[in-house]
């Protein structure tokens, strides 16, 4: 044993790569790296003693990674990590960035029943360990109640880590697990962690991780709202299956790659079988997928038989604006349910103007005040309400017309409050057309789309005596059109690989009640002294739980399925059309929607559970994908794990990825009539004997064909593939605003299955 350490020890004095501690030329920062875990020598007995003695010393490192990753996440330099980055052993290295959050009713309204389908058959999701990556959560709230819960299930690993107010006994059958990950952020944020607004611990001073905890898993809570709103009984998607918190975000301090990568780690370990990540890059760039460690961590599990639910962003309706683009995440965008919070804004000319609000104190009850506002100036910061902006002596007394952006809404009616003002109108900008979301305001107001606000800034500045009021009208149910895609969920194309359609499909994440904590009031703002047990939010933070519970609901019906399985069956049996038949439409433009606003359609678990046909990827098709997009075996490593060959005679296209979706990518250099053909296999996990045949709904301009047109599958026969071709003259499509074309190619058996899945034609070069 001696004459090792003497080994190490000299191996450590004498290596080239050993970082310099005393001739550091800038500040210190995060980075992470990726090792190729095989090169360790045998003298280390463990990885961990190889990075302290070769690559950094001990109490530099932060985080080592051995299930998803191998390697070491550490503070240093950056010519310390240039440095590093030609050891042999290392195979990429990549600065530790920071991430943002994507921040009752809506399980009905996915088709789930009581004791029917699939909450019956998967007995409402009972075992299935969901991991949710998020701010923590808060343990005593109704929704995270074990009562007649079964023991926590012996495959379980995880544990229940103690800190600031949070221990062992804030675990039990539903919270079977509880981390905290904090070393990235301690080492970024000067100071540290701030105790006076956080705990230390897996205990939720944010409120985005006890939401979406609650909306995938929540037990049922009866007489839940938000200070009257949405009332009824609250319940998550899969309502018995069990939470492990991995808390990685920390409030108003983002999340941090390495804490991300970290928490992947010991997730995979712990034994989840879901992970829910509603998380996503925070300053507006994509990654590729051997730098972005959410891709690189959710390869990690989804190859061990882990779902991973990921949120699509709230940078739309802008183009290309989807994150989270990994083939093998499944990616959610953001719809609207038949629930709305009516709030209209009268104006003194009679005129009454349709808006939201979930403003619960003292109401105007029809007195009309002076309305006013302040951008009329032509001053942008007081147009937004930003803070130390409005004079007193133009709003005191009056309501005041906000535009919507560059600060958080509900801080602009305090801003209005402080000024003396009574009342607050926001509105939507062009960018953000008529999509709305309902806040809990701490003054009287409502926000109103883009259209209806022109029209009040137009009656404020034309009329000599303008005066309003706002008529806060509480909760409907019912409304109509719904789903609707939300103005601010992610869009296609797919910034990375147009060949995969993202977003795949879209759930409920507008208005969505969950439960939260009791750290900070409904809004979050320092200065909201109230208190609530459940919270109303939007995001796509909110529409990617909803899958994680349903990939629950799935994987405990069907056990035996694969992530890849359980996302076909639901992108494959999606609605299309609203609540009034019609296609689904658009928010911000309300004109119909295309597939890179929803991917596939609008998540419908009445048909998931039983959806005839799969398209199944295994780990193999993922590394065949990497190599097609160009990636050598060393970069695919980056995200494997294991040394790759790619196919050296002919280059696989990376249309032929087995998904649920097809992209038919043209350049645009060809002229006149050109085809590509792609190549799906479809599984049948429905009756052994069966006949599907296929119908084609061609884009315009376009020609599709489908040979065979008919699948046969018998008991010995369980999987058939089939071409799609597509033809296009390019002199003549044309591709309209999207810059793409749509149809899609529908395999159904005669009976109840229909398995749909839908065609993107466009001409884009590579990115």
């Amino acid at each position: 044993m001696a004459s090792s350490i003497i080994a190490a020890l000299l191996l450590f004095l004498s290596s080239p790569f050993i970082i310099s501690f005393v001739t550091s030329q800038s500040a210190a920062k995060t980075f992470i790296f990726r090792i190729d875990g095989g090169s360790m020598p045998s003298i280390f007995p463990t990885h961990y003693h190889w990075y302290s003695t070769e690559f950094a010393e001990e109490s530099r490192i932060l985080h080592v990674y051995h299930n998803v990753f191998h390697g070491f996440s550490a503070v240093i330099t950056p010519e310390e990590a240039d440095n590093l980055r030609n050891h042999p052993a290392v195979l990429a290295v990549f600065e530790d960035k920071r991430r943002e959050l994507h921040t009752t009713r809506s399980p009905q309204f996915l088709g789930l029943q009581n004791q029917k389908g699939l909450w019956s058959e998967s007995d409402y999701g009972s075992d299935v360990i969901i991991g949710v990556f998020d701010t923590g959560i808060w343990p005593e709230r109704r929704s995270f109640s074990d009562l007649n819960l079964g023991p926590v299930p012996k495959r379980w690993r995880g544990v229940c880590e103690s800190g600031a107010r949070f221990g062992p006994r804030n675990c039990n059958r539903k919270i079977v697990g509880a981390r905290f990950f904090s070393k990235g952020q301690q080492a970024a944020v000067i100071g540290g962690i701030n105790k006076t607004v956080e705990f230390l611990s897996p205990r939720d001073a944010d409120g985005h991780g006890t939401h979406t905890s609650s909306t995938a898993a929540g037990r049922p809570a009866f007489k839940a709202s938000m200070s009257g709103y949405a009332s009824g009984v609250a319940k998550g998607v899969a309502p018995k299956a069990r939470i492990a918190a991995y808390k990685v975000c920390w409030k108003d301090s983002g999340c941090l790659d390495s804490d991300i990568l970290a928490a992947f780690d010991a997730a995979v370990y712990d034994g989840v079988d879901v992970i829910s990540i509603s998380i996503g890059g925070g300053d507006g760039i994509t990654s590729p997928y051997y730098l972005d460690p959410i891709a690189i961590g959710s390869y990690g599990a989804a190859s061990e038989g882990i779902f991973v639910s990921s949120s699509a962003g709230n940078e739309g309706p802008n183009g290309m604006s989807v994150t989270n683009l990994a083939p093998w995440v499944t990616t959610v965008g953001a719809s609207t349910i038949d629930r709305n919070f009516p709030a209209d804004a009268i104006l003194g000319d009679g005129h009454r103007l349709r808006g939201v609000s979930l403003y619960a104190g003292v109401p105007l009850n029809g007195r009309m005040f002076p309305v006013v506002y302040p951008g009329k100036s032509g001053m942008s910061s007081a147009s937004l309400c930003m803070e130390n902006t409005l004079d007193p002596k133009h709003v005191k007394g009056k309501i005041v017309i906000c535009d919507r952006g560059s600060s958080p809404r509900v801080a602009k009616g305090l801003v209005v409050k402080k000024a003396g003002g009574v009342g607050m109108i926001l509105a939507n900008g062009a960018s953000n057309g008529e999509g709305l979301v309902g806040d809990a305001h701490l003054i009287p107001a409502c926000a109103v789309g883009s259209n209806e606000g022109d029209r009040i800034k137009a009656y404020a500045s034309s009329h000599p005596n303008p005066v309003a009021s706002i008529d806060f009208r509480g909760t409907i149910v019912g409304t109509k059109p719904a789903p609707v895609i939300a103005s601010f969920s992610g869009r296609g194309p797919n910034g990375l690989n147009p060949e995969i359609l993202k977003p795949d499909l879209i759930a409920p994440g507008v208005n969505i009640l969950a439960a939260w904590t009791d750290a900070v009031g409904p809004t979050g703002l320092p200065s909201d002294p109230r208190k609530t047990e459940f919270n109303i939010l939007s995001g796509t933070s909110m529409a990617c739980p909803h899958v994680s519970g349903a990939a629950a609901l799935l994987k405990s019906a069907h056990p035996d399925w694969s992530p890849a399985a359980i996302r076909s069956a639901m992108m494959t049996t999606t609605n299309l059309v609203d609540n009034s038949n019609r296609s689904l439409i658009d928010e911000s433009t309300g004109k119909s929607a295309t597939p890179y606003d929803y991917g596939s359609g609008h998540l419908n678990l009445g048909r998931a559970m039983d959806p005839g046909l799969v398209y199944d990827i295994t780990n193999d098709d993922y590394i065949t994908f990497l190599c097609s997009i160009g990636y050598g075996p060393k970069t695919i490593q980056v995200i494997t794990r294991t040394p790759v060959r790619c196919p050296t005679r002919r280059k696989p296209s990376p249309g032929n990825l087995n998904y649920p979706s097809i992209t038919a990518v043209f350049p645009t250099s060809r002229r006149g009539s050109v085809s590509k053909t792609v190549i799906r296999t479809a599984t049948n996990v429905g009756q052994a004997e069966a006949v599907y045949r296929a119908r084609i709904e061609s884009p315009r301009g376009v020609t599709v064909t489908v040979k065979p047109p008919r699948l046969v599958f018998t008991t010995a026969v369980k999987r058939r593939s089939y071409a799609v071709t597509v033809t296009v003259d390019t002199r003549n499509v044309v591709l309209g605003e999207t810059g793409a074309v749509f149809g899609s190619v529908t395999w159904f058996d005669g009976g109840k299955h229909v398995v749909r899945s839908p065609i993107v034609v466009t001409q884009m070069d590579s990115l």
